[in-house]
């Protein structure tokens, strides 16, 4: 993706969370620092697909911030949908502001999140040029970290109140549904979570992919991998994991692996990425 880039040595990343919750529900954020000192002119990261939307905000100099899936590229801050195959970002050393929305507060915040599903797309074609300036000015001109989280929770607050106010971003039965998924850590069936809206599975997975840009039941099992993951990483072995999880047999953890990542269970579970989500991440995904 990136001439003569290197791969992210995490251990000169500083990573920096919210002393706080957002306060907004099913988002998180983390910001990223790389010590100019111990830095390449350019490095790449190979992230691990989650069950969240993700905008990236460049808030470092130079050429900027590349993010990218499947050879289409865009420069500058991003946002990230669900399932974006195998995502890569990366660019000149600075600073990064990461936020994860669960895809409920992406559809308050963005609007329907069918548009990004497994796109990666410039933060300005995605709330507008003049809007995607104006959150970058002000994030870039914060003196510290909790200046800049107490900015993106306003910024975010006020799109989601400014959407609010024309529509719904979601069904009740819809977001009911998204919670059951992640409280059952995916493993909750399609037809029992149809019978608690009182809706049929075909009425619930329409509104449901229409409004999340994903049906019930590859949701379930982006949560579902999403914990394998992080299981993986943890040098638990591929048999455990595939049975603390859910999944049929370990063929079928397989599968999943290698359809949202591309790689074997133990490549994954080496992923440099996920070897850090528990300090950007403590809480778990967005909307959890």
């Amino acid at each position: 993706m990136l001439e003569q880039a290197t791969p992210l040595d995490w251990a000169a990343v500083d990573i920096t969370v919210p002393r706080a919750t957002a306060g907004l529900p099913g988002v998180a954020m983390a910001g990223f620092g790389q010590r100019v000192a111990d830095a390449p002119a350019a490095v790449e990261i190979a992230m691990v697909a989650h069950p969240s939307v993700t905008l990236l905000f460049d808030l470092g100099g130079g050429d900027g911030l590349v993010c990218g899936t499947e050879g289409r590229y865009v420069r500058g801050s991003a946002a990230v949908g669900l399932l974006p195959g195998e995502f890569r970002a990366g660019g000149p050393v600075g600073a990064c502001l990461q936020i994860r929305l669960g895809p409920v507060a992406a559809a308050a915040v963005l609007g329907p999140a069918a548009e990004l599903v497994g796109e990666v797309a410039s933060l300005a074609d995605v709330w507008g040029r003049s809007a995607a300036e104006q959150a970058e000015e002000r994030l870039r001109a914060a003196v510290s970290w909790d200046a800049r989280f107490a900015a993106a929770v306003g910024l975010l607050g006020r799109r989601a109140e400014e959407r609010r106010e024309r529509r719904p971003p979601v069904d009740p039965e819809v977001e009911h549904t998204w919670r059951r998924t992640l409280a059952g850590q995916g493993c909750v069936r399609v037809e029992a979570l149809a019978y608690e809206t009182g809706w049929s599975r075909k009425r619930l997975s329409a509104r449901f992919g229409s409004q999340l840009g994903i049906t019930p039941k590859r949701a379930a099992r982006l949560v579902r991998f999403d914990r394998a993951a992080h299981l993986l990483a943890a040098g638990r072995p591929p048999a455990d994991v595939a049975l603390g999880c859910g999944y049929a047999d370990q063929p079928h953890l397989h599968r999943d692996v290698r359809e949202f990542v591309g790689l074997t269970p133990t490549a994954l579970a080496a992923a440099p990425w996920l070897a850090i989500d528990d300090i950007a991440w403590p809480g778990g995904a967005a909307g959890r």
